[in-house]
């Protein structure tokens, strides 16, 4: 079986070419040399991440991984590769958020770059690049968040006689935008004043040294600087514009397609450092004469960790490959995109959790990776959107997912060295009741085998009969809080999915499969119990909530062989100090 968690001593990455293999290296190398008294200093100080940018600019990192090859003036290596960035994004988050945002904020900043007509800013953001410098996304605004039909940043005509206008002025504030204090590019976010509705929208690149952007504070504190920024009269002239009208609103969406995305692996990272030190510690801490690891309710959080982390990682590599494989006539990619940035990072959240139960006092002690992350692994789900966005997408691909398979040819591991070219030209936005998936139920057919895999099957076919025979009505339709349910529900199903088929391409061991399913089963009863409890559900419906709940198969052969898996990353990764 291929190593499944990140292990810094022994990663090699061997499944890239050359130049990939020694910048992901690199990058490991960087922040072994860096220690971790340092990088705890850097957290509890709240130091911007000077030092790692100096890193990322000698070594032209996110000039080689974020500059599409059509702008790479020849280097073979400069290419946007989604299966190189979710490596480093999963090395970035295991050493700390704050250098995971500064990637992340500048995979946004470029979105609206690469997707536009505008030759002259492309290439100035591939210069960019190329001399170390990051971007910014100024999309959100303090009164209304990420709500890109909303916006009070007002571009103002100049010029012009009786026609378009030969440039614009810009003014207005911009709120929670990361790297705004140091960003060569920041696509901006606004509108028209002389144009109503979606026609005067406007995506535009600005310079945050420029004396008409003025930084005014971070919104946090800590290393990653999320900034407030205003605009006073900023010139915007034709060179600067990317975007306008309705294709505005569309680069906002389709950017975010691409860039949040890496909130999974990000949230992978952090969770696979923080078990390593928390097996480490427990496996040699001695309390009552006994090794903490002795006790069957640590065991347990601990299997469950490992199972549910395991998960994420499966789920979010195999979603790598339908995001590379996409194209207008395969766009399933909108389905798995919100899974991972609810779903997979949810978990995070959960196996932290179980975890500092584990370790309890010691997880808030400030010499421990665990105490930084601990505190920042809840802002995963929350930094698009929240939970109940994503799960709301989510909902509008189930008739189709569930009811009406399409035939797809079979899409395999994308490790290849190819430049994605297909994420900066999504096209308009919309449409996700009209996308089609592949036939769900194969997966899970293939593997009856795994009890815990045929039990949870049930329950997803069982999603299927409630929605047949007593669906929501047009009233619960309307309510949020039933309808997320469902779509939790839902959202399982896609999970189980994606997790069986990277399982089969990388020969997972069955013993962790069937655990993993065990909490998926668990998962889903308690989704159909909440169901049952809901005011507005229906005699019908809470029949069907109590009947859909199922027990795992319990098996200690599994349990305790899955429990030595775990028990053998003590002391597997230590951080130099």
């Amino acid at each position: 079986m291929t190593a499944l968690l990140l292990n810094p001593s022994s990663a090699d990455y061997s499944q890239f070419d050359p130049e990939t293999r020694r910048l992901l290296r690199a990058t490991i190398d960087f922040f072994e040399g860096y220690g971790k008294q340092r990088l705890l200093q850097a957290d509890l100080h709240a130091e911007w991440v000077a030092d790692f940018l100096e890193f990322q600019k000698r070594e032209r990192l996110f000039a080689t991984f974020l500059t599409p090859a059509a702008y790479a003036g020849g280097d073979e290596n400069r290419r946007w590769d989604g299966a190189r960035n979710a490596a480093l994004s999963e090395i970035l988050g295991f050493y700390g958020l704050a250098y995971w945002y500064a990637e992340q904020v500048t995979i946004l900043g470029l979105g609206p770059v690469w997707m536009s007509d505008n030759e002259a800013a492309k290439a100035k953001a591939a210069r960019q690049l190329a001399d170390g410098e990051v971007m910014a996304f100024g999309l959100s605004e303090r009164e209304h968040g990420a709500d890109v039909y909303s916006t009070d940043m007002i571009l103002t005509p100049t010029g012009g006689a009786g026609g378009e206008p030969d440039g614009f002025t810009a003014s207005g504030v911009k709120y929670y935008i990361g790297n705004g204090n140091v960003a060569g590019t920041v696509s901006v976010f606004g509108r028209r004043g002389d144009v109503d509705g979606p026609d005067g929208y406007v995506f535009f690149a600005v310079d945050s040294r420029h004396p008409a952007y003025r930084l005014i504070d971070n919104v946090v504190h800590g290393q990653m600087y999320v900034s407030t920024f205003e605009l006073d009269e900023y010139p915007v002239g034709p060179d600067a514009i990317l975007h306008t009208g309705p294709e505005a609103f569309a680069a906002a969406l389709n950017t975010v397609n691409v860039g949040k995305f890496n909130l999974c692996h990000g949230s992978i990272g952090m969770c696979e450092h923080s078990l390593y030190e928390a097996i480490t510690h427990s496996n040699n801490r001695i309390l009552y004469g006994n090794p903490v690891t002795v006790f069957s309710h640590v065991q347990g959080n601990f299997v469950d960790a490992y199972a549910r982390l395991s998960a994420m990682k499966l789920f979010s590599d195999r979603a790598v490959d339908y995001f590379r494989s996409a194209s207008r006539d395969d766009r399933r990619y909108l389905l798995f995109n919100p899974v991972t940035k609810s779903k997979v990072t949810s978990e995070g959240e959960t196996v932290m959790t179980l975890l500092l139960d584990v370790v309890a006092a010691k997880g808030y002690e400030k010499n421990t990776y665990f105490h930084q992350a601990n505190r920042f692994i809840g802002w995963l789900p929350r930094l698009e959107g929240t939970v109940h966005v994503n799960v709301a997408q989510i909902l509008k691909f189930m008739p189709n997912y569930l009811f009406d398979p399409a035939e797809y040819p079979e899409i395999g591991r994308r490790l290849d060295p190819a430049d994605d070219a297909f994420f900066f030209a999504q096209g308009p936005v919309g449409g996700a009741g009209k996308v089609c998936f592949a036939d769900w139920t194969a997966p899970y057919q293939a593997r009856a085998d795994v009890p815990n895999v045929a039990v949870f099957y049930e329950q997803a076919t069982a999603l299927k009969a409630l929605l047949t025979t007593a669906p929501p009505s047009a009233e619960q339709q309307k309510d949020l809080d039933f309808v997320l349910t469902v779509g939790h529900l839902f959202t399982l199903i896609v999970y189980g999915q994606l997790i069986l088929e990277q399982a089969a391409l990388i020969g997972l061991d069955d013993d962790l499969l069937d655990r993993i399913f065990d909490f998926q089963i668990r998962d889903f009863s308690g989704y159909a119990v909440d169901l049952y409890g809901k005011p507005s559900a229906t005699p019908e419906q809470q029949q069907w909530a109590l009947g859909a709940v199922r027990r795992p198969v319990a098996d200690t052969g599994v349990f305790d062989r899955v429990w030595q898996q775990v028990q053998a990353l003590d002391g597997a990764y230590t951080m130099p100090s």
